[in-house]
């Protein structure tokens, strides 16, 4: 079993979390995550990132297909598929809002990710953007949720899944009607 300190960089077993740690207390483990919540493990749950950079297999497998393109001359036309991207995009994580989120409840960042986006769709509405997309994650589906029911409330607002292979599902795409 590895020896814990505070402020060590580690990484949880089965799980995609990663953060460092805050506290330890016997063979419990509190660490910050990289977004910025407390959690706690055991010990055994945990191990060290000694210096190891982590790449997940996308990154990888976009690094050698970039390798592996030869070099092009840059084209000035605009294909369809980016006519039609989205010209806004509004990032909902909570750590892009807030420089901290310590002393925040879970109801207390609800409110302030509402608030951003029903702001964003405003401002959106206002300098007639067509197309925003709102990047809320997956989670547990709450602040999407929260995101279709304030949409809803819009005559002139047409919402759907965004783009899958860019956002997964993680993302919502908001068409807005100018001439209602």
């Amino acid at each position: 079993m590895a020896k814990f300190r505070a402020g060590d960089r580690v990484e949880v077993l089965d799980e995609a979390i990663s953060g460092v740690v805050e506290s330890v207390s016997g063979n419990q483990v509190t660490l910050i995550t990289d977004e910025g919540f407390p959690m706690r493990y055991s010990a055994d749950e945990l191990v060290k990132n000694e210096g190891r950079i982590a790449v997940s297999n996308h990154e990888v497998s976009q690094i050698k297909g970039e390798k592996e393109l030869p070099k092009r001359r840059k084209s000035t036309t605009i294909k369809p598929k980016e006519r039609n991207a989205p010209k806004m995009e509004v990032d909902l994580h909570i750590h892009h809002l807030v420089k901290s989120t310590k002393d925040l409840t879970n109801f207390d960042m609800l409110n302030i990710q509402m608030e951003t986006a029903r702001r964003q769709l405003e401002f959106a509405i206002d300098k007639r953007i067509q197309k925003v997309v709102f990047i809320h994650g997956v989670g547990e589906g709450v602040l999407k949720e929260e995101l279709h029911y304030l949409f809803g409330r819009y005559d002139n607002v047409k919402y759907y899944d965004a783009d899958y292979q860019k956002y997964g599902l993680g993302a919502t795409e908001v068409y807005i009607y100018q001439n209602a």
